[in-house]
């Protein structure tokens, strides 16, 4: 069973910085790439950024392009996401994702974690 377990989710300011993680754990593919999406009270759940296995991969979603960036540490089966001049609408359950490579995860994901809440105030 494949475990994912996000972290550093909480409260800032507009224009603030916040860095979220997810850590991986249990049996998941030999090699995977891994993602995130978020979802806001009545509304749609979104896709936010993935990342390829070796990392020489990456995209976002056009609503966090030059804000957002993904990275990974694969000796710690950890993926992050550096999160900067956020918004009020960026607002929302940030959950992590695992898929078999990038078009996976960005368009149905293979595993999912809980969730961990960042909001932004204004």
């Amino acid at each position: 069973q494949v475990q994912l377990v996000e972290s550093g989710g909480g409260l800032v300011q507009a224009g603030g910085s916040l860095r979220v993680s997810c850590a991986t754990s249990g049996r998941t593919f030999s090699s995977y790439a891994m993602g995130w999406f978020r979802q806001a009270p009545g509304k749609e759940r979104e896709f936010v950024a993935a990342i390829s296995w070796s990392g020489d991969r990456s995209y976002l979603a056009e609503s966090v392009k030059g804000r957002f960036t993904i990275s990974r540490d694969n000796a710690k089966n950890t993926v992050y996401l550096q999160m900067n001049s956020l918004r009020p609408e960026d607002t929302a359950v940030y959950y992590c994702v695992v898929g078999e490579n990038t078009l996976v995860v960005r368009n149905r994901p293979d595993y999912w974690g809980q969730g961990t809440q960042v909001t932004v105030s204004s």
